[in-house]
């Protein structure tokens, strides 16, 4: 008999244990008429044992059923739910692993109340339904938390890309020149590089990369800028050097279709994004930006001129080294998206270090705050557009909170999609230590600004720069003064 998988374990050891309580017996009694000791039992019910031919009949005869109903991959209708989830493979798909947290365990709990588990998930799944969540939004949220749970460094990329470098003969002054990257993709690689090769297809403007692996062809965006040829060709680099299988062949994500390719995506862009900025350099370069006197806006995209890096590569680095080697681990950063000549602001990058940051993105179509730094350079560089980049800083403090944030921010022009700007953002928890770590925090350049969440969401009266009612603030009143008025009642 070929061996089982989880899944079929856990069905089946779920079928067994809703048989048993619904029959009425105990381990000892169910133990005595099937010959199977109590420990093995138990083994059966969590999903880590599934018995042999003859204890099966022995226990589809004790349990009043038939082996092949005890057998059948089906579950009941209470448990429909929890056999919709393992049937999609969905959490042979997560990385339990990666969390400390084995499967078996997760049968443990789900055998230990099983309608109430199967309710939960069947709450989980409408919910997903109504916001029309798919499995790859569960996978780009599992990367994200596994980020976090890092601090968003990873040692073994580090070496990687310090034996590359080696491995190549890679030279130690940056920037490197994207012509050797793209030498290497040739000649070690076997790749055929096609600058231009997506300029025919007009459906394909918005990638900047598309591998064929049948041919060994990458075709580019030809309105890519060198620096991000460069960052196309580390990438993938990386995919070959780190030899990972499972890989989108787009530029960018379009579908996760298995956490392992949008895990894969994630470790390609670290390599690249280290590879162009390596790790010692850099954090000198960033130490001696903190200890500036001054904020100097101009100091910074030097800084960030200097590896000849896209801003994304570059505020990537931050969070890469600032909690490591800085001891500020309490960070944020957001991407906005914004259509030129629009009100449309939408974060589609994020990532939350030590905890889950007051700024984060918002999926009820609400406004975000205009007082955000990230928001106004974006609405300054929709007027200028003689000037494709600005820089500026903020203080924001947080309505309704102790929490403050010393926010960077950069706004550019959004390359290849054009009437697209971006503006990224790196957001530091003012603590004690950031105080150490960054002399010009408290440079009076640097407005101070208290800001919400969204619009909707947020008390602030004499909001000058509002964008939308707030609707939920009133009605919150509404339903405190309702309890109120029944409380008068009584």
């Amino acid at each position: 008999m070929r061996a089982k998988t989880a899944n079929e374990r856990i069905i089946f050891g779920l079928k067994v244990k809703q048989l048993r309580q619904q029959r009425g017996f105990s381990f000892d009694q169910l133990s005595k008429q099937t010959g199977i000791s109590l420990s093995y039992l138990n083994e059966i019910e969590k999903g880590k044992k599934f018995p042999k031919a003859d204890k099966v009949d022995n226990l589809a005869a004790a349990l009043g059923t038939t082996t092949r109903e005890l057998t059948d991959p089906q579950l009941g209708r209470e448990l429909a739910p929890v056999a919709q989830l393992l049937q999609s493979n969905f959490l042979n798909e997560l990385p339990l692993e990666l969390f400390g947290i084995e499967l078996s365990k997760v049968a443990e709990i789900i055998a230990a109340a099983p309608v109430r588990v199967g309710a939960f998930i069947s709450t989980l799944l409408e919910i997903s339904r109504s916001y029309a969540l798919r499995e790859e939004n569960f996978y780009f949220a599992a990367l994200r938390s596994y980020l976090e749970l890092n601090d968003n460094y990873f040692p073994e990329l580090e070496r990687a890309v310090e034996a590359f470098a080696e491995q190549y003969d890679l030279p130690a002054i940056r920037p490197l020149p994207p012509r050797l990257l793209g030498e290497l993709l040739e000649d070690r690689f076997g790749y055929e590089i096609v600058p231009g090769g997506l300029d025919d297809s007009p459906a394909l403007a918005d990638l900047r990369s598309v591998y064929l692996p049948a041919s060994g062809r990458l075709l580019l965006n030809g309105k890519l800028t060198n620096v991000q040829r460069g960052f196309q060709f580390g990438k993938e680099l990386a995919f070959n050097h780190l030899r990972l299988k499972e890989r989108s062949n787009t530029s960018s994500l379009l579908r996760g279709r298995v956490f392992e390719e949008v895990l894969n995506h994630s470790k390609a862009t670290y390599f690249s994004v280290a590879l162009h900025l390596p790790l010692r350099p850099f954090t000198e370069e960033v130490g001696r930006f903190f200890r500036l006197p001054r904020w100097d806006p101009d100091a910074f995209l030097a800084l960030m001129q200097r590896f000849n890096a896209t801003p994304e590569m570059f505020y990537h680095r931050l969070t890469n080294v600032i909690p490591q080697f800085f001891g500020l681990p309490e960070l944020f950063f957001l991407r906005f998206a914004h259509n030129t000549g629009t009100e449309d602001f939408v974060i589609d990058k994020e990532l939350h270090l030590s905890r889950r940051h007051h700024p984060h993105e918002n999926g009820l179509f609400e406004h975000y705050c205009r007082r955000w730094v990230s928001i106004n350079l974006l609405k300054a560089l929709d007027g200028s557009p003689d000037n494709h980049l600005r820089i500026d800083a903020q203080r924001s403090l947080y309505y309704g909170t102790d929490d403050e944030y010393l926010c960077i921010t950069l706004a550019r022009s959004h390359y290849p999609r054009p009437g697209m700007n971006v503006s990224v953002t790196l957001g530091l928890l003012v603590t004690d230590e950031l105080r150490r770590q960054v002399a010009f925090l408290d440079d009076p350049a640097i407005p101070h600004v208290v800001v919400n969440t969204t619009c909707e969401r947020c008390p602030i009266e004499d909001c000058r720069v509002r964008a939308a009612a707030p609707t939920v603030v009133q009605h919150r009143d509404r339903y405190r003064a309702m309890r109120e008025a029944l409380r008068a009642l009584e």
